[in-house]
């Protein structure tokens, strides 16, 4: 099985902007913006994916799926999505809003009439998909109540042998990225103590770093994904402001062989010049 992972895409209202903050890395550089339209670089990544081979067999995207929460915004989304030939499977993110995302995606059926957007996948080939809703509303962090973490134990408990792939935007983990660190996850210790009873988790797929970023965390490993569009500068310096860069978008596929078990692969989805070479045979 061939799980793709699409993360980050910030769509906006057709015919808008996104609008993007570049200033440099010193706590006293000059602040800068940048717009553009996200749209094209989604696109480019529903077709990126649809002329795999092999195709993927399902398509997951960790949130941030646009930047406002906007009814249109979400039109716009689906919109791009829709030429996907596999299934696909959506969570939110901080720059979502439930209601509109439920409403949008209401006839998929995957997402629950009301509460918080959690769900469980059963009839992917192999994998098992458990979906988490981390979003706070009004806040760039995330966080894990009672009630979430309640569900997530009880779903997990209910298929204790079948392989099981956790989703969720904000990762459980520190990156040294300080600016995005101060609007990490709240309880993250909550969370690893679920996950550490439950060892069919075989990976945790997030969002929200616009980077490829990988852990060890309560018995399993839990990474991020890259923006299909824009990326956070990688700088280690301690309370640096956010900045991002126009490193080439990108997007992962999760590979599951029953001797190997998931193995992660991270991809650009930039063109590169000069020809192709093959060896043959």
């Amino acid at each position: 099985m061939i799980l793709a992972q699409l993360s980050d895409p910030h769509i906006v209202a057709e015919g808008k902007l996104f609008r993007c903050p570049m200033q440099g890395t010193a706590p006293d550089a000059e602040r800068a913006s940048l717009e553009f339209d996200t749209a094209p670089y989604l696109a480019r990544a529903v077709a990126t994916l649809n002329a795999l081979v092999p195709r993927p067999d399902v398509t997951v995207v960790t949130g941030d799926l646009v930047d406002h929460g906007e009814p249109d915004e979400y039109e716009q989304l689906r919109h791009l999505l829709a030429p996907l030939s596999m299934p696909v499977f959506v969570i939110p993110g901080n720059h979502d809003a439930r209601e509109p995302l439920r409403e949008a995606f209401r006839d998929a059926r995957y997402l629950p009439a009301e509460g918080y957007l959690q769900f469980a996948i059963e009839d992917c080939p192999v994998l098992r998909l458990v979906a988490l809703d981390t979003l706070v509303s009004g806040k760039h962090g995330g966080m894990l109540c009672d009630e979430r973490l309640g569900w997530l134990d009880t779903t997990l408990a209910a298929q204790p042998d079948r392989p099981t792939v956790i989703l969720m935007h904000h990762p459980p983990f520190a990156t040294g990225i300080t600016y995005m660190d101060n609007f990490g996850l709240d309880n993250a210790a909550g969370f690893a103590e679920i996950v550490a009873r439950h060892p069919q988790v075989e990976r945790i797929l997030c969002g929200h770093l616009h980077r490829a970023i990988d852990r060890r965390f309560a018995g399993t490993v839990v990474g991020t994904a890259p923006s299909t569009a824009h990326q956070i500068r990688l700088n280690l310096v301690a309370d640096a402001r956010i900045s991002f860069i126009f490193e080439p978008p990108g997007y992962q596929l999760h590979l599951w062989q029953q001797d190997s078990g998931l193995v992660t692969h991270t991809a650009v989805l930039d063109e590169w010049p000069g020809p192709a070479l093959s060896s043959p045979g």
